[in-house]
């Protein structure tokens, strides 16, 4: 007797490159952004990225928060709603693939639920396992709608990011991510859970960039990708610029910026044009694997293997973190600057790319990545 198999995961030698390549490049600006917020025991500016004075430490905050800050998770995001059309394109049947995404959303909103409380505050796993429930009940929308909802919730991402983001002046007291500069780890846990459930209110952008991920995925255009996606290329980069500089030299002290309001404005366009630089990084990404083809080189096949390990990647990071930068441990956040964090967020994504390529070569996906499989494509 056959047994009837329902919807399984995809199988490492059917996996396309864009889509891993994209995330194993995606870790390095997750870790560049989330490391920074580990610093503490200085002033804090704008966005709380601590006020220093050095001119390498002032070109480093300015370049992270124009090319990285905000930008890194609406990149996710979009390869996140990706994702979710590729899984819903192999079901055997509407109500079996519902199934499954709804049980994956559930489980990463319980992993970064886990995380958040252990590590890090900042989840998105959180985040993104709401976002798949919402997503599971549009995937049969028209593209038009999709479009649309994801326009108009442009105004929102405006000015909620404006919102949660609106103290101009330094501070000696943080103004959100208390956990990070708390002595006791007890203390520290019990604020995580508090900032964690606070957490969405700052990614508002990631649903829109999901929804177009989406629209994306009908088209298979990481794969395909046409003019369209070379327009984006070129186009979501520089809006990503021209919308985050303004603000990242106003962070460093390049020039003043006049009370709250000034402020709110330059939040509200650094979130939206993040969005647009986050969808135009990865459509560069999707020119480059298309030209890449299946001439892989080793550190293009390493890191398509982050990629594919994405979870256990990202929770590497934190555990790394955790143990070199809060105050409750080695306290490493007290002391380094922006140079040297960047550093050595670069370093620990270049250990965690090592990794996953070992475990490529062994034959072992990552153990994030099989739980939440062998959750999500249980029976019944």
């Amino acid at each position: 007797m056959v047994a009837t198999l329902g919807l399984r995961p995809v199988g490492e030698g059917e996996r396309r490159l864009a889509p891993d390549l994209a995330r194993g490049v995606m870790l390095a600006l997750i870790a560049v952004a989330n490391s920074a917020i580990y610093l503490y025991d200085r002033p804090y500016g704008i966005r709380q990225h601590i006020v220093e004075h050095e001119l390498p430490n002032r070109v480093s905050a300015a370049l992270s928060m124009t090319f990285v800050d905000g930008r890194a998770y609406p990149m996710f995001a979009a390869l996140f709603g990706y994702g979710m059309v590729q899984i819903w394109n192999r079901r055997r049947d509407d109500a079996e693939g519902k199934r499954v995404l709804k049980r994956r959303s559930a489980w990463l909103i319980l992993f970064g639920a886990v995380h958040a409380v252990l590590l890090f505050s900042g989840d998105v796993l959180g985040v993104y396992g709401l976002l798949g429930l919402v997503i599971c009940g549009l995937l049969k929308a028209r593209d038009r709608t999709l479009l649309v909802i994801a326009g108009v919730w442009l105004v929102f991402v405006a000015l909620l990011s404006a919102l949660a983001y609106s103290t101009p002046q330094a501070t000696e007291e943080r103004t959100i991510f208390w956990s990070f500069a708390e002595e006791d780890p007890l203390k520290a846990m019990a604020l995580r859970s508090v900032e964690w459930l606070m957490t969405p209110v700052g990614m508002t952008g990631v649903f829109t960039a999901a929804l177009v991920g989406v629209w994306a995925a009908r088209r298979d255009l990481l794969s395909a990708p046409d003019a369209l996606v070379r327009r984006a290329a070129v186009w979501g980069p520089l809006i990503g610029v021209l919308g985050g500089l303004p603000l990242g030299l106003a962070a460093v002290g390049t020039f003043d910026v006049a009370g709250s309001g000034a402020v709110m404005a330059l939040n509200a366009v650094h979130a939206v044009s993040g969005i647009a630089a986050g969808l135009g990084y990865a459509a560069l990404i999707a020119l480059l694997a298309q030209r890449i083809g299946t001439r892989r080189g080793p550190l293009v096949t390493a890191l398509a293997a982050c990629g594919q390990r994405s979870l256990t990647c990202y929770l590497l990071q934190s555990v790394v973190f955790v143990a070199l930068l809060p105050p409750y441990t080695i306290g490493l956040g007290g002391r380094l600057s922006s140079v040297a964090t960047v550093a050595l967020a670069v370093g620990t994504w270049a250990a965690t790319v090592v990794a996953a390529e070992l475990m490529r070569r062994a034959g072992v996906r990552g153990p994030a990545e099989t739980l939440l499989r062998r959750l999500s494509y249980r029976h019944g």
